[in-house]
């Protein structure tokens, strides 16, 4: 099950790198850096206080903002 909140950032086929809600068939946004769309991505997740996901060239989860309640606070 999908959660809106949160956003991955990933490139595209055509080279861009997007901006996308979890879920979602079309990008939020669509950047020509990474930067910038890991920036998009970590705004839209803050707003809506959900995660931001960041995946490299290689597919893998290279970083990862949670915005609003954690899900697992740290105790203590």
């Amino acid at each position: 099950m999908a959660n809106e909140k949160n956003y991955w950032t990933q490139k595209r086929p055509d080279g861009q790198w997007e901006s996308k809600r979890e879920g979602a068939t079309r990008a939020s946004s669509v950047s020509s850096t990474q930067a910038e769309a890991w920036e998009k991505s970590k705004d839209f997740a803050r707003e809506r206080g959900g995660e931001a996901y960041l995946k490299g060239e290689n597919g893998r989860i290279r970083e990862r903002n949670t915005y609003g309640k954690d899900p697992y606070p740290p105790k203590g």
